[in-house]
């Protein structure tokens, strides 16, 4: 039994310095042909326990951590796209990771998708509040926060632990308990938050010590293999390689693989058993002669945790996201089927459709689209085809807004871009998951503000207004006169009542200026006619009149807050009133 390194990934909004960081780990610990230097995988950057030790050695010792671990191994692409890739049976292979956060410019949307991802798959974090060195009178350096924050002046000092406690408070409302990682007092409740600067350097030794630190004491259990057991992982990325045909690039979280071992992985449309041709890895810098080109070099085994490149046989309908596992019983392709079903499936007679590259990208916008109270009606890997149009097509009667298709990262076949056109099913397409949704949001509210619109145009809308003394043009049939609009806004086409709910006579038209106009609202004083009334039976002058609702457009009416004013609001509820009134005696006279 040994214990492996812990997979490490890095989350963050776009430009928080997500690649920066990794950059920061990469360049800091690279010492070239020295003990202590990081070995590159595929996908991956392993950082030796002798390299954390040389960086972070002086505060492992003051934070009292014993490590145990052979290092750590950071998932060289940042952002939750590649993290959910990195996917299992029930979770994440991800044990621990670091959500980057612009301790300038605080949470944004893809900060708090990333927590839910994090708080999805239940993975611990620490956070780098990043860009340090842009808060005013802050120096940096390449060297431990801890060292260097005892040389700031005061006022940095104080604008730094602002700008952390305004993280506490966002991240406390999200229900974490966080504090700057040298004030945790118990590590685990609290998240601890670390100053960085991802251009210098500073807070890189915190940063590692507590990765190595907290994976040693909290995740020690799950880190404990037989480095001897058939080889588990999940597949990072297909790819075309010259001269190797299609290669998959795989993280290896468990046990081991051999050159010539049989594999069954998750493929596009069936589980693929194939025979593992080479197992390739970056050169390192010894392998590397002067004027060498070679871009990867063989390897007879490897073991867990690490990144490599498997050629084989087969891999053309290899799936992203997808679990690899050695053969040795003969069950494995049907646990990998499984796993896949899992996610692969329609959920819903209802819903939207959800098409993704990966499965683990799948699987997070299903998570992420829960949030916005949408469940899939067809969550699948690939292109967008004609039949899932039409699946949209099939909610649209139903639940218009649902009559939608997400794409992430995938293509849209023409068949279906024209079918989508003609049916007007909307597709939400692109490569950032928050984007997408951040389009689907928007699309909601325009739909919704249309939608409203078109109501406000079909429906009886609150208006008070006044018959103005000696305007009277016309007695009756119809009667015309002069208002003036108290409240609200009135159309032609209403019914108008008096003060006891009496029906008057109905508006046919409305002038202003010797001019027809569709409506008048308040303030304004214009000349109405109206078929039914008569004025001195059952009209006076000075009398004021008011719009009549029909009962069924009061509930219409209160969905139109966006709209409509308080004093708007407070009228409708003052015609309501008399309306029911006058119901009420007409029941009594019955």
């Amino acid at each position: 039994m040994a214990v492996r390194q812990p997979i490490v990934t890095v989350l963050g909004h776009v430009d928080h310095g997500k690649t920066k960081f990794l950059d920061m780990i990469r360049g800091s610990t690279i010492v070239e042909k020295e003990a202590g230097a990081i070995t590159q995988h595929i996908g991956a950057t392993e950082v030796p326990i002798s390299a954390i030790e040389k960086i972070s050695g002086n505060l492992i010792r003051k934070f009292g951590f014993q490590i145990e671990i052979p290092g750590l191994l950071f998932i060289d692409t940042p952002g939750h796209e590649a993290f959910s890739n990195l996917r299992k049976r029930g979770g994440s292979i991800a044990d621990i990771s670091v959500l980057v956060i612009d301790i300038n410019q605080g949470m944004q949307p893809q900060t708090y998708e990333a927590i839910e991802i994090l708080r999805g798959f239940k993975v611990p974090f620490i956070v780098a509040a990043n860009k340090i060195d842009l808060i005013q009178g802050y120096e940096s350096k390449n060297d431990e926060f801890s060292r260097n924050i005892e040389n700031q002046q005061e006022h940095a000092k104080k604008l730094l632990d602002e700008k952390i406690y305004s993280l506490v408070g966002k991240l406390f409302e999200k229900g974490f308990q966080s504090e700057r990682f040298d004030r945790c007092t118990d590590f685990t409740r609290q998240i601890p938050i670390v100053p960085t600067c991802a251009k210098t350097g500073e807070g890189l030794p915190e940063v590692l010590m507590l990765l190595a630190g907290l994976s040693q004491k909290f995740l020690k259990s799950q880190l404990v293999i037989d480095e001897n057991t058939a080889g588990k992982g999940t597949i990072l990325e297909v790819k075309e390689e010259r001269g190797l045909g299609k290669t998959i690039d795989i993280i290896l979280y468990e046990g081991m693989l051999r050159v010539n071992d049989k594999i069954a992985l998750g493929g596009k449309r069936q589980v693929i058993e194939t025979k593992i041709r080479a197992l390739l890895k970056p050169p390192v810098m010894e392998q590397i002669g002067l004027n060498s080109m070679e871009k990867f070099v063989s390897v007879k085994e490897v073991h867990a945790a690490a990144g490599v490149k498997i050629a084989a046989p087969e891999l053309a309908d290899a799936l992203a996201g997808a679990p690899i596992i050695a053969v040795k019983n003969g069950n494995e392709a049907k646990m990998i089927a499984e796993e896949i079903a899992e996610v692969k499936v329609e959920t819903h007679s209802e819903g939207v459709v959800l098409k993704a590259d990966t499965l683990g990208a799948l699987e997070a916008m299903v998570l992420l689209l829960e949030k916005q109270g949408l469940k899939p009606k067809i969550a699948d890997v690939g292109d967008v085809t004609r039949r899932d149009i039409m699946e949209a097509l099939s909610v649209k009667e139903k639940k218009p807004f649902e009559a939608i298709v997400f794409a992430f990262n995938v293509g849209i076949e023409p068949g279906a871009e024209e079918e989508a056109k003609k049916r007007e099913i909307k597709i939400f397409s692109g490569n950032i998951i928050y984007k997408v949704i951040d389009d689907y949001q928007k699309w909601i509210a325009e739909m919704k503000n249309a939608e409203r619109k078109k109501t406000l145009e079909c429906i009886v809308l609150p208006a008070k207004m006044v018959f103005i003394k000696g305007f009277i043009f016309r007695n009756s049939e119809p009667a015309i006169f002069g208002v003036k609009i108290l409240q609200g806004c009135v159309r032609s086409g209403v019914e108008l009542m008096n003060g006891k709910g009496e029906i008057v006579g109905r508006l046919e038209a409305i002038q202003s200026q010797n001019e027809s106009v569709k409506e008048a609202r308040k303030s304004m004083e214009v000349a109405i006619s109206v078929k039914g009334a008569v004025i001195g039976r059952n009209l006076k002058q000075g009398e004021e009149l008011l719009t009549f609702i029909p009962k069924r457009n009061f509930s219409e009416l209160e969905k139109l807050n966006d709209f409509l004013s308080s004093e708007e609001f407070e009228l409708i509820d003052f015609i309501k009133k008399i309306e029911q009134h006058k119901e009420k005696m007409k029941e009594a006279v019955r």
